[in-house]
């Protein structure tokens, strides 16, 4: 079969593993004594010990948590345990001017409501889970292979995954369908990187054989680290204890490609995965309006302490001075001889006076901010613009509580793969001896002209030079699934190399066959066999790779493939072709593209032997073996021919590069936080617009703290006066920097340098530096910060930012389950941000203003109607015509206000991204904005009073756009009023209800002065408001005030939206050319990291370092033998 057995492939292991207990074969059952140490998992028989189960949960409750949560949740909020306050002192008798329940019960009902919303979109997250648990799998039970759900995968199964499957616990590799039990495991989900990782163990055939397979399998105790792994597994059959490590695991969240199976045992279920100890539990996030309103309450509740102490002693004060002229209210008791004064209870008249005026702050505003809410996330979710057609998947706001915050971002934390690419690869351009062919524009490779040159013209040897080194020169292994060549499918660690072999597939160049020794090509229709005699193998420190064959006609030659930066430097001098080929770089380095330079050189048998007795003394040595290796490579890579170069495109998502270039004109500044390599990241950096040739570009790549710690301060004294100001730069760092960069002493410099820059991109970042980054920005800032990803690995970051975002259907589920609204693609974010986000912000700022307003202007008058009834406490209202004020009179203008109101058209918005500073910068709700509708409160309140009429229309001059249902709400408000007087004013005798309400319409509409006053005092209330509208918008109109003028003339706007933008533009061109002066000037050798010329990423993602080194890898296939097919 190809394959060693399996006491070959343990001897393997044993080799390398240096502490190996050696035991017989009737002790390795014996489990001895069990510490807390480690997890003894045994191999087909019942567990010792009962583990968790495979079921996982990304939601906020359960039917058990739900009321202890929700009931913490609510009651973080000030206003609710404001009115808990008071619907218990209305207990008290003889306390309560407004009754026993007039707060209970609305109380009572905002927390129904809002309950209801809670478990509504919790249901959501429940049904996202359950699509996750119930997933199928193949389970090994009762000697039988048994279809399961991924919940009812327990420790100790043994589970068959089959290609592109995920794999559902954390799993030890027993078998697979490739050689040497080989498997392919995508990582991306869990770590970003975009190639595919190998991972290898000792093999079994068949599943008859699982039914012999007896023994324990003891491993570290679950923990979060993803790259760690230790753990022994001991067979009856095996004397002697077979090491497994990090190699030898299947993370959750990984996926099977490229490989038809694998037998896995699973270690690691549910919540103790690593993906899951990874992810945090689903966080409380409190917006900033919500933070700005809560510490207002807490002062109006001080200014309504205040109140009710001075109304007390006004009250005292006024007893004292009337107890014997007014003795017929009772305040002194007249005896036979004397009057004393009745005592009077302070304290009682405090809570008196507390709760009259409790209704400052609005009983009814949490459950209007709620429904509000509530409403805007399903015009979210009903936004066919963020409909995405090619997968089916609508926009959703899994949560309504965060709607404003997206229209205040600052900082966009991203992730890569899945959110920024499709992780497609496809060849588009190279260059062949001079001559370019293809073009970035255009969908597919035409191959036309090169397939004419190559039978036609002088570089047609050229050309099948370069076709032939491509097709030889990879990693890559064959799979021949039908007789025809056209079948022939591949499978490769590097996504660059599979679209190398495809492309020349279309061309008629087939790679159809390896085997440990050689590789098989059809070329165009004649078939070419290529002894492989060494690989040296690519590395990020060489970049490069070569292959050293023997041609069908007996010649050897070196074929050579990697960075142009290294190639350049190895070919000999006075190469004909490099100076035209450099120019094709740039080109397809300007387009995004992925670059490789491909030359070759042809090497005599006495150079090769000589060479090869090196490299071979090298391969063994055991001290500096890497770099005696990669000595000798340079040996022999040198003086190569130039042949050309190839240009490769990592596909982006459609729109990625226009969303980006409108998000950094709204003034939001793009994260990008990947675990790739920084070449890779920085590459598609440059196809997305993040980075550009006109922005100053900065990297750190520092081996230790005290480097890292003296570069940023280098950078930070660089940027002068600039320091924290937007400027035309970017920033490229390490995740090794990374660690050192985010340390107590480095921290501060960091950020500073940090928030300096347009762009940032953090490379080989691990899920918990991802969230770290995040929690700095966030905590250090006073900005709104939104992650958006697609992966596992993303979640961390997520759950951190203010507001977080997933991607559905790239790599999985996970992100769009911990996220707060979860999109198609990432170019739906601009409308989610720039139209939903706005509308929503500037839509509940107005609805928090408004009810606060109302209620001050109302309860106030309270305290003027004080000064008439000598302090006593009485109320102005009847007390249920003021409990349902909030909730009939004043319903309707904030609902309208927080739901039809809007600055201006969709079109508009997403056509002028710089409209969205506006909300950006928290102007509409602020401590200023705040006060100054209270104080405008009290004067309507003053003028309503003295005036004798309690009556207001203010939510109508507070309204950009005035639709049917605006109308509605406005008109009808007032309508409500007497429709409710005319029919409650009858309710007594029949309803034993407000006797002293009987006749009170008869009375109010036959008075001439109610008709009089219902028009002078609205006019008289809202004449300041009126003069300071057109004085503000004739003198100081904003930018967003003159948008909607033209837009209401049907007039365009783009002149004017320019016109406001021109200066600021100009600012930050002015700062980038004195900046880049100030770093040409201060580079000192360790600042070469300041890109001066175009970035050129080469396409190479192999895996590094792996468990199986690549010229084993590729040696251990042998296509023409059938695979086992693991029934």
């Amino acid at each position: 079969m190809g394959q060693n057995n399996s006491v070959t492939n343990f001897a393997r292991h044993l080799r390398v593993y240096t502490d190996v207990n050696r035991r017989s074969n009737e002790n390795i059952l014996e489990f001895g004594d069990i510490n807390d140490v480690k997890r003894v998992i045994t191999v087909n028989a019942p567990q010792q010990v009962k583990f968790i189960s495979n079921r996982i949960s990304t939601s906020k409750y359960s039917i058990l948590t739900f009321l202890p949560k929700f009931l913490f949740e609510q009651f973080r909020k000030y206003s609710n345990i404001f009115f808990l306050c008071i619907a218990v002192l209305q207990q008290i008798p003889g306390v309560s001017p407004t009754g026993r329940y007039t707060t209970a019960v609305p109380l009572l009902i905002i927390l129904c409501c809002a309950a209801i919303k809670e478990i509504i979109e919790d249901f959501k997250r429940h049904i996202q889970d359950g699509a996750v648990n119930n997933r199928r799998i193949l389970i090994y039970r009762y000697g039988n292979w048994l279809y399961s759900k991924w919940m009812n995968v327990k420790v100790g199964d043994i589970i068959k995954v089959t290609d592109k499957e995920y794999f559902p616990a954390d799993l030890i590799l027993l078998s697979s369908s490739e050689p040497h039990s080989i498997c392919y495991i995508h990582t991306s989900n869990l770590d970003g990187e975009t190639n595919l990782k190998v991972r290898q163990t000792s093999h079994i055939i068949s599943s008859l054989q699982l039914k012999d397979l007896q023994g324990i399998i003891e491993c570290e105790l679950p923990n979060r680290h993803l790259y760690e792994f230790s753990g022994t597994l001991k067979l009856e059959n095996i004397p002697h204890a077979i090491p497994l490590g990090s190699d030898q695991i299947l993370l959750r969240g990984s996926q099977l490609k490229n490989t038809g199976w694998i037998y896995g045992l699973a270690i690691y279920s549910g919540q103790e995965t690593k993906l899951m100890m990874n992810s945090s539990s689903v966080p409380f996030k409190r917006t900033n309006v919500e933070q700005i309103t809560n510490n207002q309450i807490l002062l109006l509740l001080f200014l309504l302490l205040i109140l009710c102490l001075f109304s007390t002693l006004a009250s005292e004060l006024w007893n004292s001075k009337n107890r014997v002229g007014h003795w017929y209210l009772g305040l002194t008791k007249i005896s036979d001889n004397s009057a004393t004064t009745v005592p009077n209870h302070f304290g009682y008249t405090f809570l008196t006076f507390f709760i009259l005026f409790n209704n400052l702050i609005p009983i009814s505003l949490q459950i209007t901010v709620d429904l509000v809410k509530f409403i805007q996330a399903y015009f979210i979710n009903w936004d066919r613009d963020m409909y995405d057609e090619e997968s089916d998947i609508p926009a959703n706001a899994r949560t309504s509580n965060l709607n404003e915050e997206l229209g205040q971002v600052k900082y966009i934390f991203s992730d890569k793969t899945g959110t920024l690419t499709k992780n497609v690869m496809l060849f588009k351009q190279c260059s062949i001896a001079g001559i370019m062919y293809g073009s970035g524009n255009v969908e597919r490779f035409n191959d036309f002209q090169l397939m004419q040159n190559l039978t036609n013209h002088r570089t047609g040897d050229q050309i099948r030079e370069f076709l032939t080194l491509l097709a030889t020169c990879h990693t890559v292994v064959p799979e021949q699934k039908t007789d025809s060549l056209a079948g022939v499918t591949y499978q490769a660690s590097s996504p660059d190399e599979t679209a190398l072999v495809a492309a020349l597939k279309e061309m008629n160049v087939i790679f159809y066959r390896r085997t440990p020794n050689a590789v098989a090509i059809n070329f165009r229709g004649q078939d070419e066999v290529y002894q492989i005699l060494n690989v040296l193998e690519f590395s990020s420190d060489r970049k490069r790779m070569s292959v050293i064959v023997q041609c069908p006609d007996g010649q050897l030659k070196l074929f050579c493939k990697g960075a142009d930066s290294v190639i350049i430097q190895l070919l000999a001098a006075d190469d004909p072709i490099a100076e035209i080929t450099t120019q094709h770089l740039e080109s397809f380095a300007k387009d995004g593209l992925r670059t490789l330079c491909v030359a070759s050189r042809v090497i005599s048998p006495d150079e090769y032997n000589s060479w090869n007795e090196l490299y071979r003394q090298a391969s063994i040595a055991i001290n500096n073996r890497a770099e005696l290796v990669a000595n000798a490579a340079e040996q022999i890579e040198n003086n190569l021919h130039l042949i050309g170069a190839t240009g490769i495109e990592d596909k982006l998502q459609d729109q990625v590069a226009e969303s980006i270039s409108m998000l950094h004109k709204a003034g939001i500044k793009i994260w990008v936080l990947t675990g790739d390599k920084k070449e890779t990241a920085i590459n598609i950096g440059y196809s997305c617009k993040l980075l550009s040739d006109q922005l100053l570009n900065l990297t750190l790549d520092e081996d230790s703290i005290e480097d890292t710690r003296r570069q940023l301060r280098e950078h930070c004294s660089s940027f002068g006066e600039s320091l924290g100001k937007d400027n035309l730069t970017s920033l490229v760092i390490e995740g090794n920097t990374l660690k050192f960069a985010l340390s107590p002493s480095c921290r501060q410099d960091f950020l500073d340098l940090a928030i300096s820059c347009k762009s940032v991109i953090c490379c080989r970042v691990s899920p918990k530096q991802k969230a770290e980054v995040v929690e700095l920005v966030k905590r250090s800032t006073d900005a709104i910060t939104l992650a958006i990803g697609d992966g596992a690995n993303d979640v961390g970051m997520i759950q951190t930012a203010h507001v977080g975002v997933g991607i559905m259907g790239r790599e999985g589920v996970q992100a769009a389950c911990a996220s707060d609204y979860s999109i198609g693609q990432f170019r739906f974010l601009t409308k989610l941000l720039f139209v939903h986000g706005v509308w929503s912000y500037r839509r509940l700022c107005k609805v928090l203003l408004y009810s606060f307003y109302k209620n001050i202007c109302l309860y106030v008058m309270e305290l003027w109607f004080a000064l008439h009834n000598g302090f006593s406490g009485q109320i102005l209202f009847e007390r249920w015509t003021i409990a349902i004020y909030n909730v009939l009179f004043t319903a309707a203008p904030p609902m309208a206000l927080g739901l039809l109101d809007r600055c201006c058209s969709a079109e508009t918005m997403m056509r002028f991204p710089a409209m969205y500073k506006m909300s950006q910068n928290k102007s509409d709700f602020n401590i200023k904005v705040f006060w100054t509708w209270c104080l405008n409160a009290i004067y309507h309140s003053i003028i309503l009073y003295f005036m004798s009429y309690a009556m207001l229309r203010h939510a109508g001059l507070e309204s950009d756009a005035w639709t049917l249902l605006t109308h509605v709400a406005i008109w009808g408000s007032i309508g409500s009023w007497f429709l409710f007087l005319a029919v409650y004013s009858n309710f007594w005798p029949t309803i034993p209800l407000a006797p002293e309400m009987r006749g009170m319409s008869k009375y109010v509409f036959s008075s001439m002065y109610f008709w009089f006053g219902l028009l002078l005092i609205p006019f008289t209330a809202l004449m300041a408001d009126i003069i300071y509208n057109c004085l503000q918008r004739t003198l100081y109109k904003t930018l967003m005030q003159e948008v909607q003028e033209k837009e209401l003339a049907n007039q365009d706007v783009y002149d004017l939206v320019m016109s406001r933008q021109t200066s600021t533009v100009a600012r930050v061109a002015e700062r980038l050319a004195l900046l880049k002066s100030v770093f040409v000037r201060t580079r000192t050798p360790k600042m070469v990291d300041t890109t001066a010329r175009p970035y050129h990423g080469f396409a190479f993602s192999q895996e590094e370092d792996g468990v199986v080194p690549q010229d084993q890898l590729i040696r251990n296939y042998d296509t023409s033998i059938l695979k086992p097919a693991g029934l």
